[in-house]
């Protein structure tokens, strides 16, 4: 499971003395713990939602890093990417934008969908299947794109 991953890696960071790790594995576990907050019967977060939250978290820190960027600040910029890279470690592949499509095109073929009224229906199922290895942003123009 993907959570006990993360306590043996911070275990392993910070006997090793590697504390820009440590400070960034200890963030990604406290996003964690505010998901779990919204179900205090749960142990373990099951790895699907894990990633679900480790995804958005990557998100926050690339916009983060983006506005740093923007603003002039390179050295902060490069810490955030740092600290996304992190994370990254922690989350699957991102599907190519060849695999993207073809997800795409074979959840509009087994559900039928035919025009932009079903852009809901495939959007949902796209989203689940892909589970978080591509942006819904993407996911979203092309199936724009493919019932257009």
């Amino acid at each position: 499971m993907l959570e006990e991953r993360l306590n043996e890696d911070m275990k392993n960071s910070l006997k090793a003395g590697r504390q820009d790790r440590l400070q960034t594995l200890r963030m990604m576990r406290s996003q964690i713990l505010l998901e779990k907050k919204k179900d205090a019967s749960i142990d373990l977060l099951p790895d699907p939602q894990v990633l679900q939250t480790l995804t958005s978290y990557a998100k926050k820190l690339r916009e983060t890093a983006a506005e740093y960027d923007k603003l002039g600040q390179k050295d902060a910029a490069r810490k955030i990417q740092a600290e996304v890279a992190v994370v990254q470690e922690y989350l699957p592949a991102p599907l190519t934008p060849e695999e993207t499509r073809a997800l795409v095109l074979g959840i509009i073929q087994e559900i039928g969908a035919t025009s932009p009224k079903d852009f809901g229906r495939v959007m949902k199922e796209a989203t689940a299947r892909a589970q978080g290895r591509a942006d819904g942003k993407t996911l979203s123009e092309l199936v724009r794109a493919s019932l257009g």
